[in-house]
Parts: structure tokens; C-alpha cells; sequence
């Protein structure tokens, strides 16, 4: 299979550090029966599209204290994803580790053999999970720092469990993540401070007030 020169400097670069860090996954699938496959499986549905992350932000969405933070977290999600699924992977067009190599793809059968899509860099559940919780970390109190690196190293680890992403799909996948994050803060606080100047403006009112308990601010 030919490979692009980004994917082809990606396998040659990693490569050391992806065989150990996958490696290390599969030696752990095996002692511990896959007793952890149910786990991972469980993870990868959440991370997919990122429902997990949209979830979050809905119960943002519901209070005007925290609504910000609700949009600045669809934002980044979906940032993450236009770069992700619509650029980076159709540009660098890197196979999964299965796809290429055998032992990976033993490993990968051990496993469950998950379907995955094509392409394999960035991960798209990794910049998913990136871009919300570090949506979450910049707007919120750093109490919420911890629970949402948590939630992206487990997504990450989940990946390489599963054989369906290199490590280094992993690092790929956390920095595109949060540059869409970053990216997100600032649009949102743009289009909030939009809103502040327009406050008799049905739409703005309510993005700006609106509360599930029923209450307004004015």
C-alpha cells in the first residue's frame, strides 16, 4: 500500500513508541482475559461523533450561567470535526495499525476486530473528547480541569486498546482538539459579546437569560 509522505514519516518517526505503547495494551488484553474489552467497547460508543461531549453540553445548555460553556463546547466539537474528518484524514490518509501489519492485526483480532473507518490520523474520538473537555477546562473553574483530562486520557488509552489507533493518532487527535477548542472560546465569546449589544433581540434574550428553572436575569 502507498502511503502519503506525512503517513509514511508518521510510521517510520512513531514507530518504536507506537509497537511499545500498543504492545503494552495488548500484553494487558491478554492477562487480564479482555475483561476490559466490555469497558473499552462502552467508550467507543460515547466517543463516537462525539455523543459524550454533546450530551455534557446540553445540560450546559439548560441554565444561562453556564450557557456559554454549553456553546463553546459544540463549537469546539465540531471545529475538531471539520478538521478532523474533513481535512487532516483525507489529507494525510494514514491506515489503521491492523491494515498494514500483521502483528497489529492479530492483535487487533484478539481483541473483537471493532470496525473502524478507513483512516486512522488524527483519532476523531480523541480530538472529539479533546476539544469539549478542554472547552470545558477554559471556561469553567479549574475543579473541572481534572474529571475532563481524566475523560480524554481514557479515551485515548480506550484507541490503543482496542487496536483501531496508534499512540501517536492518540497525541495527533489531543492537539487538533484543543487548538479547535481555543478556536471555539474565542468565536463564543465573540458571538456572546454580539448578543450583550442586542439584548432586545428575541434570540439574543434568550441565549443570554433563559433558564430551565424558569428564571430570568435582567
Amino acid at each position: 500500500m502507498e502511503l502519503t509522505a506525512f503517513a509514511s514519516w508518521l510510521n517510520t518517526f512513531f514507530a518504536e513508541f507506537d509497537r511499545a505503547i500498543l504492545g503494552f495494551y495488548h500484553s494487558l488484553a491478554v492477562a487480564a482475559g479482555n475483561i476490559f474489552t466490555p469497558i473499552a467497547i462502552v467508550f467507543d460508543l460515547i466517543g463516537e461523533l462525539g455523543i459524550f461531549c454533546f450530551l455534557v453540553a446540553i445540560v450546559f445548555l439548560l441554565f444561562a450561567k453556564t450557557r456559554k460553556t454549553g456553546v463553546t463546547i459544540i463549537f469546539a466539537v465540531l471545529f475538531g470535526a471539520l478538521f478532523t474528518n474533513l481535512i487532516i484524514k483525507e489529507a494525510v490518509a494514514r491506515p489503521r495499525p491492523f491494515s498494514i501489519d500483521a502483528e497489529f492485526a492479530a492483535w487487533w483480532q484478539y481483541i473483537g476486530a471493532p470496525h473502524q473507518g478507513k483512516f486512522s490520523f488524527p483519532s476523531g474520538h480523541v480530538t472529539s473528547a479533546m476539544a469539549g473537555m478542554t472547552a470545558i477546562a477554559l471556561t469553567r473553574s479549574p475543579k473541572w480541569i481534572a474529571p475532563a483530562a481524566l475523560y480524554v486520557i481514557i479515551m485515548g488509552a480506550t484507541r490503543n486498546y482496542l487496536m483501531v489507533h496508534y499512540p501517536s493518532d492518540v497525541i495527533g487527535g489531543m492537539i487538533v482538539g484543543g487548538v479547535a477548542a481555543v478556536l471555539a472560546v474565542f468565536t463564543v465569546r465573540w458571538l456572546f459579546e454580539l448578543m450583550n449589544k442586542n439584548p432586545e433581540q428575541r434570540f439574543c434574550r434568550f441565549m443570554l437569560y433563559s433558564d430551565i428553572r424558569g428564571t430570568t436575569r435582567k
